[in-house]
């Protein structure tokens, strides 16, 4: 009964924690302050009441319609607080009351603010990346992956993106990798460490070839910018869960 009790209030704290990464997603790209004005409507700009913002079920209760104007509501909103209070529990139940569970969370929830800031804007905000890389390595040093693989991840993860990106400049005179997405990989190499840092990589491109290729074609533009950011986001949540299974079963094969 304590379990449940704890991992309720994990997840109510998550909602909260999800209400304000959305502030977050749509803050950042304009530049805009986190902490003022009060949250409002971005149509009619009137201030929601306390009760508009109670994560979830107040985008249910108003039909996902701002109050006054009746504006559309993204169902972004009520998705990104609901995904973020089920990882809050789920983290506390795999990682219990650890360093890693505060490491973890941070880490998906940077990874949640990056996924859909690149997916609408397809930018990788510094303000996330770069504070991210330091916070990650700075965790190495009491949790997994240790501060060696970490350095390690945070050299490759920036550095292999970096190289194909220069390389690809070159032989086709265009951007094929943004130094956003290169910042991204050295983040999540701090956090995750090397081997899950190339993990990433490998699912992420699989991830962009599948899904941005047969886009790009059915555009009939193969220039066409793909969120490649939201591609390692996903990639990243995987690693960060099961990748230590998936590198097994791999690995398996070599011995």
């Amino acid at each position: 009964m304590n379990t449940v009790w704890v991992l309720t209030f994990a997840g109510v704290l998550g909602l909260s924690i999800g209400s304000f990464l959305n502030v977050c997603i749509y803050r950042i790209p304009l530049d805009k302050s986190l902490l003022w004005p009060a949250s409002h409507c971005p149509s009619c700009g009137k201030p929601l009441r306390w009760f508009d913002n109670v994560p979830v079920i107040a985008w249910l209760a108003l039909r996902g319609r701002c109050r006054f104007c009746r504006s559309r509501i993204s169902p972004v909103y009520p998705l990104v607080e609901a995904f973020t209070g089920v990882m809050f529990a789920w983290a506390v139940w795999r990682y219990g009351f650890e360093p890693l569970l505060v490491s973890r969370l941070l880490f998906g929830c940077a990874l949640i603010v990056l996924f859909f800031i690149d997916l609408e804007h397809r930018i990788l905000p510094n303000v996330i990346t770069i504070p991210g890389i330091v916070i990650g390595f700075l965790f190495s040093f009491i949790t997994p992956p240790g501060w060696v693989s970490s350095a390690i991840g945070l050299f490759i993860g920036g550095l292999i993106p970096l190289v194909v990106a220069e390389v690809y400049q070159r032989l086709r005179g265009v951007e094929g990798l943004g130094m956003g997405d290169v910042k991204m990989l050295a983040l999540i190499g701090a956090f995750l460490g090397w081997q899950h840092a190339v993990l990433t990589l490998v699912v992420a491109s699989c991830l962009g070839t599948l899904v941005g290729l047969p886009l790009a074609i059915k555009r009939g533009d193969m220039k066409t910018s793909m969120p490649f950011g939201t591609f390692l986001a996903i990639a990243a949540m995987l690693a960060a869960t099961v990748g230590d299974d998936v590198l097994a079963w791999y690995l398996k094969f070599y011995r």
